[in-house]
């Protein structure tokens, strides 16, 4: 033991005077004199402890092997518990994971065991640090690194994982084929509706067109009509009487020896004889 004990940021110093414990010194210069004080140091770093691998039983009495780390460390404020209360806290802490583990997985079945390992975890580091508190321990992490189910189990698990594997294939093709069907059924109803659509405007502009020619011929045969009018108007007697004189002629010439008159063309024969169509009045 030294007189002068250098003590860094991240340790602490237990002193004892003749037995007596005095306290925590430290960090910096410990002053310790021989035969007077015993000094034992702690160390207040993340420390690392591997649980060696074990066998559990599970809550339906599958064995299976389980290694796992501890992360831990010495709290600052009650470090002198890691002295008085525990002889060698390291090695309580391993023997109080070790059963700890075995009560947790106890607890759950192998599917849960084998399928949630955070929550497994967690549950340790919860148990382990409400019990290592009396000795001023603190549980930061717990991580499970392996987890080996007996062969026959490993087995089966990789028949079920090979069975889920084709199931979940057929299900991605049915899936696939569906989605096909699917556009393919849409296209088809696309293309029923455009041509649909197409057939109707085609009919629309039929009848358009049909409607058009129809009003110009009704157009033009009234413009006909109206011309016909026009000419009509401006025809005199005298013209409609050498037409009816014309008529009398090609009458003569048949050989029919009766003929009915309209009563008009007789008024109009009356004035045949006012009509001189030379102009010299003989």
């Amino acid at each position: 033991m030294a007189f002068i004990n250098f003590v860094r940021d991240y340790e602490r110093m237990a002193r004892f005077r003749l037995g007596k414990f005095e306290g925590m010194r430290g960090p910096g210069i410990v002053f310790a004199i021989p035969i007077l004080h015993q000094i034992q140091k702690v160390d207040t770093r993340v420390a690392v402890l591997d649980i060696p691998r074990q066998t559990n039983i599970t809550k339906d009495n599958a064995p299976i092997e389980i290694d796992f780390l501890i992360y831990m460390r010495i709290d600052i404020s009650k470090a002198e518990k890691a002295v008085l209360e525990v002889e060698n806290y390291t090695q309580a802490v391993v023997g109080l994971a070790t059963t700890t583990l075995r009560a947790v997985i106890g607890d759950i079945d192998l599917d849960e065991v084998l399928s949630q390992r955070d929550r497994i975890n967690e549950l340790i580091r919860v148990r382990l640090d409400s019990e290592t508190e009396r000795w001023g321990i603190k549980v930061t992490n717990v991580e499970i690194r392996e987890i080996d189910p007996p062969r026959d189990i490993q087995d089966a698990m990789n028949r079920q994982m090979s069975a889920e594997r084709v199931r979940r294939a057929v299900v991605l093709e049915a899936d696939g084929q569906r989605q096909s069907d699917i556009t393919v059924a849409e296209g088809q109803k696309q293309s029923e509706i455009l041509k649909a659509e197409g057939d109707k405007q085609a009919q629309i502009l039929s009848a358009e067109g049909e409607r058009e020619a129809a009003v110009l011929r009704a157009q033009g045969f009234a413009d006909a009509l109206q011309k016909i009018y026009d000419v009509a108007q401006g025809v005199d007697s005298n013209t409609m009487t050498l037409q009816y004189v014309e008529a009398l002629k090609e009458i003569g010439s048949s050989g029919s020896t009766k003929f009915v008159l309209p009563l008009e063309l007789t008024k109009m024969l009356g004035g045949i004889g006012a009509f001189n169509p030379s102009g010299d009045g003989s």
